[in-house]
């Protein structure tokens, strides 16, 4: 009898069935002696969509919600049937005598096998391979290493749960809110109190009054020392009394009456999880959340260089202490090897803040494996995320970093200045960073007023006599709170239990996708569609605090500490709810997105809508359905190619223009007239290579530049 691994994906499974000598390669499958590979394509089989339990809910009508089903269906999903169906052509084989689930080791992972397993009627028995890297070793090991199927039942029914509570609420909120107000808006029990969180933000910012201020600092010769109240707050917001200050203070004479020494140890930082990497990318690099999920999915599946990505953990398990030493090993290369190889010839210093099997759930943190890495097959993104990863692993078996910070306080005629100091005596860990001691401050604990900087300061003891040498008075204002970026949304996303380490950046690409939020630069701002369907949900939908009472309770599902049913049944309660809501709401809703133009079969004023392929005009009516594509901003500009107008557009860096027919684009400068260098270098490029070689760059550059005057 053969075994049948089921892996998510085909790539996974090649790599599967090569490791296990499954040389017979078939359209759906690999066969060797002992086991049979296939893979699922992410999900085969979803529940089933309302018409499948009635046909007449294939209209979408507001008395007929809540649409909720007293036992949940499933389906085959049509664009996956195919494979679907050769997978459970290869469980009914006679010669099958056991399945190994070999999808994703996490929740979500597990519930795509089981639906799958469900659906084609599997009772023999099935075992679970569990591993956190796609090494050949890891492969092996976990083979050698399977585990009863059994084991994860409550993981299933975890995720059973999560995917029936999103069916239930989204569905029904949507639809309802749809139908009630004539377009389409969506919710969920994870994206609007996301959304909701933002509006909150947007509020606080639409509410601020700035105020000027004025900052007073003390020069005395060798140090200068900035003025702070009682209190602690140094801004003042009466020039009058700034300017009384300057009078009163200006060339007295002070006394240093407090010097505080104290030595600062600040230990290395945790080994990355997904969240955190998530946002030190986007800190770092401007990597939206998605981006960064899928960058790391690739080092993990195609390169095989990290470990599992969708974890919560930050620390390891102590069977992995004994494989450290080869991870190391293995990224002591290029710019690594001078900060790894020190490490290598004495024993590693593994403490509880590195491993710590208390602190890991289902997979430990993201973290080098011992594949040897060849820094140039990666891509520039690849590169930068495996940076970081290798850099945070590296960093783990340094020392703490060490110095001496040093706090003063002056007083003269009354008053006090402060100012600190600090002496680094032992870079520690952060060497591994260049030696760079700033740290990375929360932006949304960012006050108004700028922090005091680690300077140098002279040695200065208490009691000693100083004189105010000159006043500096620096004006400033305070500002809003700060628009969230998507690092300091992740961060409050994991604060309050919204979502999972795995969803969270999908859930914000959703909120993108529906058009009820927008990037602009680094920070996400509400639509006008979004700061509407906020105002038309439930309270508490909107706040975070129901959902993640919720994820917590999938979690104690997870653990065998909860029952699925009480669950579904609160569950099922709040979907009555929030559809009754929906249903005698007095609200009203005005499209954000409303065009000049008219639809030229009903009238009607047509939506406009962004896809990305660009703009869409949309006949809202019900009984329409007119759509064509969005007006073209034509340009005076003229394609070197072909001659043809060229399109205005707008994006990230600015305006610029693109011809339709041949794909060349070209950035504008601020006057909108001509191109930039790099421009003018790509046209070069582009014109060197229908030349001969023996062109000279003037001559390339001259034909480049005659060609675009003459499209003028």
């Amino acid at each position: 009898m053969k075994a049948l691994v089921l892996a998510e994906k085909p790539s996974v499974a090649r790599e599967i069935a090569r490791v296990l000598g499954c040389g017979n390669k078939q359209k759906s499958y690999m066969e060797g002696p002992k086991y049979i590979v296939t893979w699922a394509l992410g999900h085969l089989v979803g529940l089933a969509e309302p018409e499948d339990y009635n046909s007449k809910y294939a209209s979408w009508a507001l008395e007929d919600l809540p649409i909720l089903p007293d036992k949940t269906k499933l389906k085959v999903l049509r664009e996956t049937s195919q494979q679907y169906k050769a997978v459970q052509h290869l469980m009914n084989r006679q010669d099958v005598g056991e399945l190994i689930i070999a999808t994703d080791a996490a929740r979500e992972g597990e519930l795509l096998a089981r639906w799958i397993m469900n659906m084609a009627g599997w009772r023999k028995p099935f075992k679970r391979l569990w591993i956190s890297s796609q090494t050949d070793k890891a492969i092996k090991e976990g083979f050698a290493a399977l585990r009863p199927g059994k084991d994860f039942d409550r993981l299933y029914e975890s995720a059973r749960c999560r995917a029936e509570a999103d069916w239930m609420i989204g569905l029904n909120v949507t639809r309802a809110l749809t139908c009630k107000f004539g377009a389409p808006l969506s919710a969920g029990r994870v994206q609007t109190p996301t959304l909701g969180m933002i509006m909150d933000r947007e509020n606080e910012i639409t509410g601020f009054r700035s105020q000027e201020y004025e900052l007073l600092s003390a020069d005395f010769g060798s140090f200068q020392a900035g003025w702070r109240a009682a209190g602690g707050d140094g801004r003042i917001f009466d020039k009058a009394k700034t300017a009384a200050l300057k009078e009163k203070l200006t060339g007295r004479t002070g006394k240093v009456v407090k010097v505080h020494k104290s030595e600062k140890s600040e230990p290395h930082p945790l080994a990355y999880d997904l969240t955190e990497l998530q946002r030190d990318a986007n800190k770092k690099f401007g990597f939206s959340a998605k981006q960064t999920s899928s960058v790391l999915q690739r080092l993990y599946e195609q390169h095989k260089l990290v470990t599992y990505p969708r974890t919560d953990s930050r620390y390891l398990t102590a069977d992995m202490t004994g494989t450290l030493k080869e991870r190391l090993e293995s990224v002591a290369v290029g710019p690594y090897a001078p900060l790894a190889r020190p490490l290598l010839r004495k024993p590693l210093p593994v403490t509880k803040r590195i491993v710590d099997d208390s602190k890991v759930s289902d997979h430990h943190a993201i973290i080098p494996t011992e594949e040897t890495v060849l820094l140039n097959q990666l891509s520039p993104e690849e590169r930068k995320l495996y940076d970081l990863i290798v850099r945070r692993f590296i960093c783990l078996f340094y020392p703490a970093a060490r110095y001496d910070a040093v706090a003063v306080t002056v007083n003269v005629e009354g008053e006090s200045f402060y100012i600190k100091g600090t002496t680094v005596k032992d870079a520690g860990w952060r060497e591994v960073y260049g030696g760079d001691m700033s740290s990375d401050e929360d932006e949304d604990d960012a006050g108004d007023e700028p922090a005091a900087g680690s300077v140098k300061l002279p040695e200065l003891r208490e009691g000693e006599s100083v004189k105010v040498e000159r006043c500096l008075i620096r004006s400033g204002r305070t500002q809003p709170p700060k628009r969230y970026t998507e690092a300091s949304l992740l961060t409050q996303m994991e604060k309050h239990g919204l979502g999972t380490p795995a969803t969270r950046a999908d859930i914000i690409e959703k909120l993108v996708n529906s058009d009820t939020l927008e990037r602009q630069g680094n920070s996400l701002h509400p639509t006008g569609k979004g700061k509407q369907l906020i105002g038309l949900v439930a309270a508490q939908l909107r706040t975070p605090e129901l959902t993640a009472r919720w994820e917590a309770e999938l979690e104690r599902i997870a653990k065998g500490q909860g029952r699925p049913e009480p669950f579904l049944q609160g569950i099922r309660g709040m979907a009555k709810e929030l559809v009754a809501g929906v249903k005698n709401s007095s609200a009203e809703y005005k499209p954000h997105n409303v065009s000049n133009s008219h639809c030229p079969e009903c009238g009607t004023r047509l939506l406009e809508k962004k896809t990305k392929r660009g703009k869409l005009l949309v006949c809202p009516a019900d009984d329409c359905g007119y759509t064509r594509a969005g007006e073209k901003r034509l340009s005076n500009r003229r394609c070197p190619q072909c001659h043809k107008k060229m399109e205005l557009k707008e994006g990230k860096a600015g305006m610029f223009v693109q011809c339709l027919g041949c794909g060349i684009t070209e950035t504008l400068d601020k006057d909108h007239k001509h191109i930039n260098k790099r421009e003018q270098q790509k046209l070069v490029q582009q014109y060197s290579k229908q030349e001969s070689a023996g062109t000279s760059l003037g001559d390339l550059l001259k034909a480049a530049m005659e060609a675009k005057e003459k499209g003028k």
